[in-house]
């Protein structure tokens, strides 16, 4: 099969097309015939080996684990494991998988649902990583109906989800993204766009009860003047690009500050499960969450769209069509 390779940890230059043979699956996998990928910030931290920590965590010390990079995948099952229940041949389905830069990927039954119908492979192959981060980090601020939600990296992949999650959950939603990604947030439904090199969410006359913190820097106490007095934090990026640990101080930081404290300030380690899939596939049905996707690369051109991703650019997601 076609698929992009790997063997060393470096920019987009170690991304090389070649052809090897199809993975073998396990009992509790099936096998994808890829019809399109997905990229987000973490493929690219395994494509680049940095931070190092996630070296020691197993990845691969010298040389990436997974030779073939890509997790984000929607394409049709053509082989099921033993112990596979919930999918048959011949299934569209969506979700993560090991190595979906390539014609055909390895999933566990457990890290894929049912594309949608009106969804296309492209937007359901942008859906799994993102999409699940942002459902979790709703989930841990406690969304509720009637909130005021402050979405900080609105225009990126994860940001744009939660977007339009929280707007589904019934919240009042508030975008903060840069000058020319201002109609994109908007286009995705939120109440109140700022744009951050003019306006500054902390001296502004409102507070929110729950800011999500994806993109950006700013301290713990610029972050609380922005909320209630009983309001909540969730970071999940923004961290500086330290290569040891990839800078989650703040996030410790705040665990530490949050005892002491009326407001709830916390992080996320987002994980890839099937029920997010879901909750995620019945948005997509419903037409409450559609992917806001900026280009879209043929496989062979995965490296161009790394670079492009790395460049902070990317409106939305990124996909690639196989």
């Amino acid at each position: 099969m076609r698929a992009i390779v790997q063997d060393s940890y470096g920019s987009a230059d170690v991304l090389r097309t070649a052809r090897i043979e199809q993975p073998g699956i396990a009992d509790d996998e099936v096998l994808v015939r890829v019809r399109a990928a997905g990229l987000d910030r973490g493929t690219w931290h395994l494509m680049t080996g940095k931070p190092y920590l996630m070296r020691v965590m197993g990845f691969g010390f010298r040389r990436p684990k997974n030779r073939v990079p890509g997790v984000d995948v929607a394409g049709t099952v053509v082989v099921i494991g033993s112990a596979v229940t919930r999918f048959a041949v011949g299934d569209e389905v969506f979700g993560m998988s090991r190595g979906s830069f390539a014609e055909y990927a390895a999933a566990r039954e457990d890290k894929l649902a049912h594309k949608p119908a009106n969804a296309s492979f492209e937007q359901a192959a942008v859906v799994g990583i993102s999409g699940g981060t942002a459902l979790q980090a709703l989930a841990a601020g406690r969304v509720q109906a009637g909130q005021r939600v402050l979405i900080i990296g609105a225009s990126g992949g994860v940001g744009s989800f939660a977007v339009q999650l929280a707007k589904a959950a019934g919240a009042e939603v508030t975008g903060v993204c840069s000058t020319d990604k201002l109609g994109l947030v908007t286009g995705l439904g939120a109440d109140h766009v700022l744009d951050y090199t003019v306006d500054d969410f902390a001296d502004g006359p409102h507070n929110y009860d729950l800011i999500v913190d994806i993109a950006g820097n700013s301290s713990l106490s610029r972050l609380r003047r922005a909320l209630t007095p009983t309001g909540t934090v969730v970071i999940v990026g923004g961290e500086s690009k330290g290569p040891l640990t990839g800078g989650i101080g703040r996030q410790l930081r705040a665990l530490m500050l949050t005892p002491f404290i009326g407001q709830r300030l916390t992080g996320l380690a987002s994980k890839q499960r099937a029920s997010d899939l879901n909750i995620l596939a019945d948005h997509l049905a419903a037409g409450t969450v559609t992917p806001s996707i900026d280009r879209t690369y043929p496989l062979e051109q995965v490296a161009t769209a790394m670079r492009h991703l790395d460049a902070g650019v990317v409106k939305g997601k990124v996909a690639i069509s196989i």
